[in-house]
């Protein structure tokens, strides 16, 4: 049998369709057949994978050295005080890590452990102060270097700071102060203001003065306008020194009293403190020496006595004015 060629290619094309199309039938039956995936275009946007954040560093606390203590041999002349200067640490700190007595005793070739100081890093400025951070901060200090034989009391005395805030304010617990300690003294804390012209140092103590005249029970009349008292002198007088003369009428109650200070051995009992009710009175009276360290807030002196008080005396006067008469 003779073909054309047209008619034998159509009959090929036709088997190889009818052929794949029962292939397929037959393999879609079995379940071997699989949806062909799609093929993403080019110019599709590729998908943005954002980047981790990264660890914030965990900081690790540098912990301080410790310092070791300095050694020390004691020089002719030093002091507590001195090496505490030197090397700017406090004289507690000498006297605690040494074991020293409260008076500080030192003698030549004594080996000391000098405490080194400790840095505290400055702590970041808040927005707010506490109250105790403003008071602070507000209050004026001076710096005061301790003198021989002064004391913590005394300095407080000089300054008119209480003992107790001027002991608060400086860390201590003792009224013992060392030659050459520095003190911060708050003035914010001033009970009177002390006098520019008024010596810090007050003298050692004086004895107590002596009672003269007049004798003691001595009588005054009614006719005695005055009544005059002396007693021996101590030594000389500082410029801020005085002899404080105490007055007091017994008899009269009420504390009816004088108070005054001279520089003389002598002191002359006004007329206007002779009782008036026409009985004679009995008076007592002694003399101490004082210091003038200051005035108060109303520019009254402030004085601190300067050694003992004398014997107290007594002397009658006798009222002017009408009354019984007195009866011996």
């Amino acid at each position: 049998m003779r073909l054309s060629l047209p008619i034998a290619i159509g009959l090929l094309t036709l088997f190889l369709l009818v052929g794949g199309g029962l292939t397929y039938v037959a393999l879609a039956q079995t379940g071997r057949v699989s949806q062909p995936t799609g093929v993403p275009s080019a110019s599709a946007s590729a998908s943005i994978t954002p980047s981790p954040s990264p660890e914030t560093p965990s900081i690790t606390p540098t912990p301080q050295a410790t310092l070791t203590p300095l050694s020390y041999n004691v020089q002719p002349g030093d002091t507590c005080g001195l090496i505490a200067a030197i090397f700017n640490v406090s004289v507690q700190s000498v006297v605690l890590t040494n074991n020293l007595d409260a008076t500080c005793n030192l003698f030549v070739g004594q080996a000391l452990s000098i405490p080194q100081p400790t840095f505290t890093p400055t702590p970041l400025a808040s927005a707010t102060l506490s109250e105790l951070e403003a008071t602070i901060a507000a209050c004026e200090t001076v710096d005061y270097v301790v003198q021989e034989g002064e004391t913590m009391s005394l300095i407080a005395v000089s300054y008119g700071v209480p003992l107790e805030a001027l002991l608060e304010w400086n860390g201590l617990t003792s009224d013992i102060a060392y030659l050459g300690q520095h003190i911060s003294i708050p003035l914010c804390e001033r009970t009177f203001v002390g006098g520019s012209t008024v010596t810090p140092t007050i003298a050692p103590p004086y004895p107590a003065p002596e009672p003269l005249l007049p004798a003691d029970g001595a009588p005054f009349d009614s006719s005695s306008d005055t009544v005059t008292l002396q007693w021996s002198s101590v030594g000389t007088l500082r410029e801020n020194e005085y002899y404080q003369v105490i007055v007091v009428d017994v008899t009269g109650g009420q504390n009816r009293r004088i108070t005054d200070e001279v520089k003389d051995t002598s002191f002359i009992v006004p007329a206007t403190f002779r009782p008036t009710d026409g009985q004679p009175h009995v008076f007592r009276w002694f003399v101490v020496t004082v210091a003038q360290i200051g005035v108060d807030a109303d520019g009254l002196p402030v004085y601190v006595t300067g050694g003992p008080q004398s014997e107290t005396r007594v002397f009658t006067w006798s009222g002017t004015g009408g009354g019984a008469t007195a009866q011996p």
